[in-house]
């Protein structure tokens, strides 16, 4: 799940198909009960039905839980005080380079490749808005400098932010989709 938004519409359409949900959060859902095999497929499809899957090996759970830290990271505007590996590393309690490279070989490209990705993302979406210079969002996103941010801006999208703030065409990508 990428929204807490999410988590409200996934827990309701649960409980309306009668299962107890002890807690729901970006990327867990627990139930009060163990439940039996004809019921977890019932789960699964009405989990699969509302646009998200089940996760059940460790190793996709932790790749889950580095998207949830990365996205909530981007979109709240908390700054890192050190190093990004450093800071998923001490929040998840495992070697960065056991998470880069499981990371890696799930999704196919690394860490920091995710991260730059849904940094651009987020000054898209800032961008549309139009509530902010772009010196603002490059210091939102935690750029050095403007011209950083404008570098990387249009190594990923083929455009300046200037010139995507003139167009202001659909140019994002749904989050999850990254």
């Amino acid at each position: 799940m990428v929204c807490s938004h999410c988590a409200e519409v996934l827990e309701e359409k649960l409980s309306a198909a009668d299962f107890a949900v002890k807690h729901i959060e970006l990327g867990e859902l627990t139930l009060n009960e163990p439940i039996s095999d004809e019921e977890y497929r019932r789960l699964i499809k009405i989990v699969q039905k509302n646009g998200f899957e089940i996760i059940n090996d460790q190793g996709s759970k932790t790749v889950e839980q580095i998207k949830q830290l990365i996205i909530q990271l981007v979109r709240t505007n908390k700054e890192l005080s050190g190093k990004l590996s450093d800071y998923l590393a001490k929040s998840l309690s495992k070697d960065y380079q056991y998470l880069s490279r499981l990371f890696s070989n799930v999704e196919g490209k690394s860490i920091e490749r995710y991260y730059i990705l849904q940094k651009i993302e987020r000054a898209k979406e800032l961008i549309v808005y139009g509530e902010l210079n772009l010196t603002e969002i490059a210091y939102e996103l935690g750029y050095s400098s403007q011209q950083h941010f404008s570098r990387q801006f249009k190594a990923e999208t083929g455009l300046s932010p200037s010139h995507f703030k003139e167009i202001k065409e659909n140019k994002r990508v749904s989050i999850d989709q990254i």
